[in-house]
């Protein structure tokens, strides 16, 4: 008997999924729904969740949001999932919390960023397919840590201008 090549990675066999692993993933993918999709918009095909709701309670609510999408990081780290992948998760909680802060308007964002179901997207995809999702999460980080080095570059210099033009007297 075979094994499916989405089990290896890179000459190492993965085992199986547990049965137990499989009920986690399914409750989380339910509390995902709940925290982002859960409250159908009436007249609309829009959807919200609980933790849109939540986050309308001003900094506690925000604080509560990133505790409960901490979670399925957590569930995801206890699974086996990559570090790669988990920092990709953590970039999704850690910008639904940044911008969540943002009275209104980070309710919105949070709202559509839906980051819990992005989480359990991943984690399902890892549980699929380990090397491609692994691949591809490498792939944004490294695309994210260009990004944010061409920004901080773009602000140090800015910054230089600005002190040579204020001290050019």
């Amino acid at each position: 008997m075979s094994l499916p090549t989405d089990r290896v990675l890179q000459g190492e066999v993965l085992p199986p999924e547990t049965e137990a692993d499989r009920e986690a993933r399914q409750r989380l993918n339910f509390l995902a729904w709940l925290l982002d999709s859960s409250i159908p918009i009436p007249g609309t095909r829009l959807t919200i969740g609980l933790d849109a709701l939540i986050g309308l309670l001003p900094f506690i609510g925000d604080l509560i949001g990133v505790a409960l999408s901490s979670y399925i990081l957590a569930e995801a780290n206890r699974m086996g999932v990559g570090r790669a992948i988990l920092m990709r998760m953590a970039f999704n909680v850690a910008i639904e919390g940044v911008v969540g802060i943002v009275p209104l308007f980070g309710d919105a964002f949070d709202a559509a960023w839906k980051a819990n179901q992005k989480n359990v997207r991943l984690l399902n995809a890892w549980a699929e397919r380990p090397h491609q999702t692994r691949h591809a999460s490498r792939l944004f980080l490294a695309g994210l840590m260009t990004a944010l080095l061409v920004f901080f570059s773009v602000c140090a210099f800015l910054t230089y201008l600005l002190l040579r033009l204020a001290f050019a007297s």
